[in-house]
């Protein structure tokens, strides 16, 4: 089973790197309009350096790691190379707001597509990954499909009408979560703290706040309350955020990202 990644940035260098955790070096393909961006990451891997026409010809799962607005060049380009395959190949999809569909019509043919909206976690195994098989997908390939990126962290299957949602949330989330950490820093440095202390500090409660969520079942507004004891420091800090409308900016943010993801749509 051979993975090729079209596309080694951010994104795409991530699955690269979760792959590499369940697969032979060997058994992927990297590629990328930056050649040297790929040469790196294949020398990091133990991969072969390959091309786009190379993994569009070999690869059983071919990861389509480029930006929605460059979608339609890339499958015009790997059109003619899919239409002369005889045997089984999946297109995996990571670009936000472009359908199943739609993919299929850029590629020019009714193709398995497996549309997949992951987050940077993915490159140290802790992503939240959707994903949505399309009608062309087997159980089989999908299953295939998830042991082999299991090392990229948490998989959630979700109707392609929730993928740009999900997306909102879980894809542009690290984004306001990272402004987060960071405001926090400064508000530490700002009270006295060493910036890598104060970074640290913040960095370390985000991830133990959100494994305390997931392993408690808890409601976050519970877990809240219990921080904020009566009369304490805590909640004086809870009624700043409040009074700046801290809520309110965090679910605008994720809805305008859920609007700009409607505005790509093919």
């Amino acid at each position: 089973m051979r993975f090729g990644f079209i596309g080694t940035g951010n994104m795409g260098g991530a699955l690269a790197r979760a792959a590499r955790r369940r697969l032979a070096g060997e058994d992927l393909l990297l590629a990328n309009r930056t050649e040297a961006k790929a040469a790196a990451l294949a020398k990091e891997l133990g991969a072969p350096l390959s091309n786009n026409r190379t993994i569009a010809g070999n690869a059983d799962y071919i990861f389509l790691g480029v930006k929605p607005q460059m979608m339609g060049e890339l499958l015009k380009e790997l059109a003619p190379v899919l239409a002369e395959r005889t045997d089984r190949f999946v297109l995996v999809t990571m670009a936000a707001g472009l359908t199943i569909a739609g993919i299929q019509s850029m590629a020019g043919g009714d193709y398995p597509v497996l549309r997949v909206m992951p987050n940077t976690p993915c490159s140290i195994g802790e992503g939240m990954i959707l994903y949505t098989p399309g009608p062309g997908v087997t159980a089989t390939e999908t299953d295939s499909f998830l042991e082999a990126m299991a090392g990229a962290g948490r998989f959630a299957l979700v109707p392609e009408g929730l993928m740009d949602a999900g997306s909102a949330v879980a894809g542009c989330g690290p984004a306001f979560v990272d402004l987060f950490v960071e405001a926090l820093a400064d508000g530490g440095v700002a009270c006295g703290l060493p910036r890598a202390q104060a970074q640290a500090f913040a960095a370390q409660m985000v991830l133990g706040s959100a494994r305390l969520i997931l392993e408690s079942g808890k409601h976050p507004g519970a877990l809240k309350d219990a921080v904020c004891s009566p009369g304490g420091t805590t909640i004086q800090g809870v009624r700043k955020l409040e009074e700046a409308g801290f809520r309110g900016a965090v679910m605008d943010a994720v809805i305008a990202a859920f609007e700009k993801n409607g505005t790509l749509k093919c």
